[in-house]
C-alpha cells in the first residue's frame, strides 16, 4: 500500500509540475475578504495531503522546501505557532480525448482539380476519428488561516501525467511549478 501511494503521488507530481513541453496550466485565487497583512508566519500540515499518515515522502519534503523558499522570499517565517498552515494534495483522473476531422481525398487523386474548380459540398469527404487516452493530474497548494480554519489562498497546477522523469527532474519540476504558482501570489508578510 505504501509503495502504491508513493508511486501515485510521484506520478501526479511528475505530471503537473513540468511534464508537458509547455508546462502545466496554473491557476490561483484568494479570499478577497481577508486582510493578508495580518499574516507573517507559516507552517505545514503534517502529514501533507500527498503523504501517507505513516511516512513522509521525499516529494513532500521537496514541496516543503520549495514553498518555504517562496514564502521566505516574501518575508514570511516558519513558526511553531503560525498564522498560515500550508497543505499540498494531488489527484489523478483518467481522460479520453476524441477528435473528429474531415478527411478529403485530396491532394493525390483529385489534385488535378486544384485551382480550377471544386466538387460540390461533401463530395469525396469522409471523417476520421482519433481517440487518445491519458491521465490528467492536479496538484493543489492550499493556504489556510490557522485561527479561522479557513482556506485563504489556493494555487493549482493541472497537466498530463508523465512517469518518465528521474528523481532530479522531478525535484526540478516541483520547484519550477511551485515558483510559477507563487508568481501569482500577490502578498508579502505583514503588508
Amino acid at each position: 500500500m505504501k509503495t502504491m501511494f508513493k508511486f501515485a503521488s510521484l506520478a501526479v507530481l511528475s505530471l503537473v509540475l513540468g511534464a508537458c513541453a509547455s508546462g502545466p496550466e496554473i491557476h490561483s485565487d484568494y479570499d478577497r475578504s481577508v486582510d493578508f497583512s495580518e499574516y507573517t508566519t507559516y507552517n505545514f500540515f503534517n502529514p501533507l495531503g500527498i503523504e501517507n499518515p505513516n511516512y513522509s515522502s521525499i516529494a513532500g519534503q521537496v514541496f516543503r522546501d520549495a514553498i518555504g523558499d517562496e514564502l521566505n522570499k516574501r518575508g514570511y517565517t516558519l513558526s511553531e505557532n503560525p498564522d498560515l498552515m500550508i497543505n499540498v494534495s494531488a489527484t489523478m483522473q483518467d481522460k479520453t480525448k476524441v477528435t473528429t476531422y474531415n478527411d478529403p481525398m485530396y491532394p493525390g487523386y483529385y489534385g488535378y482539380r486544384r485551382g480550377f474548380y471544386d466538387p460540390w459540398y461533401g463530395y469525396g469527404y469522409g471523417t476520421e476519428t482519433h481517440v487518445s487516452q491519458y491521465t490528467e493530474g492536479t496538484v493543489n497548494i492550499d493556504m489556510v488561516d490557522s485561527t479561522r480554519k479557513r482556506m485563504v489562498w489556493e494555487g493549482v497546477a493541472i497537466g498530463r501525467v508523465s512517469g518518465k522523469k528521474t528523481n532530479e527532474e522531478l525535484r526540478t519540476a516541483i520547484r519550477a511549478g511551485v515558483a510559477e504558482m507563487f508568481a501569482e501570489f500577490p502578498f508579502r508578510a505583514g503588508q
